[in-house]
């Protein structure tokens, strides 16, 4: 393994003039307020980690859908860095956000449904009102990943089947519960979901660390998955540092994780399946692993 390419971070500004909070639903995350991370210091944690390049993602808790930071941190560092922006599904210019964003050089949108300061599940992700901006991901190639719940399995069924050509990408593998361990009874609606070509599988700190937990091994899970998935539709971030690092630990922690798996499959999950989802993200550049 030559390259490594983390395609879940985030970056939180100093300037809280320029770049004022303002979190999704109104509450900030404790993350963002105790381990706020530049643009500088994740390209210096980056670096200690052995960390290639990045897919930076927009810190929801923190900005809301204001990305100007994130396309700040793309701008000044595209040698590094790509981002994954989010936007008000729902507003009159949806879809003319979505270009504007798209034209600033981010590649990738998320959809915010669920996380530590909205721990259920909403309700909107399959509305059709959403779809324009689907339609508009489908035409030029975006990547669209989901920051979702179990209990969206219906509305996610609905968009893959949808949207057949969108790459769909659950963050965190969706939460799904492994601590059952094999055959993994709990999980059964996510494999029952490897038949959709479209299914990308974003394998994170926290999807590390449940591996663990209860009756689940590494060993006994991260096979199970590429053989259902394959390692070209599966690709690791870190989450730091809404993850507490350094991130090099949280590398570490994946590469002994994975160590179950091929060096062939390894090499797909740390950068190749990340350079098919964000072409931008593909060139020669290499750092030892």
């Amino acid at each position: 393994m030559k390259s490594i390419i983390d395609i879940h971070t985030h970056v939180i500004s100093p300037d809280t003039v320029r770049h004022p909070l303002a979190p999704l639903g109104g509450t900030q995350s404790d993350w963002s307020r105790k381990r706020p991370t530049s643009a500088a210091d994740l390209i210096a944690a980056m670096d200690a980690a052995g960390v290639a390049k990045a897919a930076v993602v927009q810190a929801s808790t923190a900005y809301g859908c204001d990305n100007g930071y994130l396309a700040e941190a793309v701008a000044a560092h595209p040698d590094r860095f790509t981002g994954v922006f989010s936007i008000d599904m729902f507003a009159p210019d949806a879809v003319a956000t979505f270009d504007r964003w798209h034209a600033a050089g981010l590649t990738g949108l998320r959809l915010f449904t669920t996380g530590s300061t909205s721990p259920g599940q909403a309700s909107w992700l399959a509305d059709p009102r959403t779809f324009p901006v689907w339609e508009r991901a489908e035409a030029l190639g975006v990547p669209v990943c989901l920051q979702m719940r179990p209990e969206g399995l219906a509305d996610l069924t609905t968009l893959l089947d949808r949207f057949r050509t969108v790459p769909i990408v659950l963050d965190h593998l969706a939460r799904v519960v492994l601590s059952d361990g094999p055959p993994y009874a709990a999980a059964a609606w996510l494999f029952a979901l490897a038949d959709r070509p479209n299914l990308f599988l974003k394998l994170t700190s926290r999807t590390v660390e449940q591996s663990a937990e209860g009756g689940s091994t590494p060993e006994a899970f991260f096979p199970r998955l590429v053989a259902a998935f394959g390692a070209d539709r599966i690709a690791w971030g870190s989450n730091f540092p809404a993850h507490a690092g350094p991130m090099a630990r949280l590398v570490d922690a994946a590469k002994r994780a994975l160590a179950c798996l091929s060096a062939a499959d390894r090499a797909q999950i740390f950068a190749g399946t990340a350079q098919r989802l964000y072409p931008v993200l593909a060139d020669r550049t290499e750092v030892t692993a």
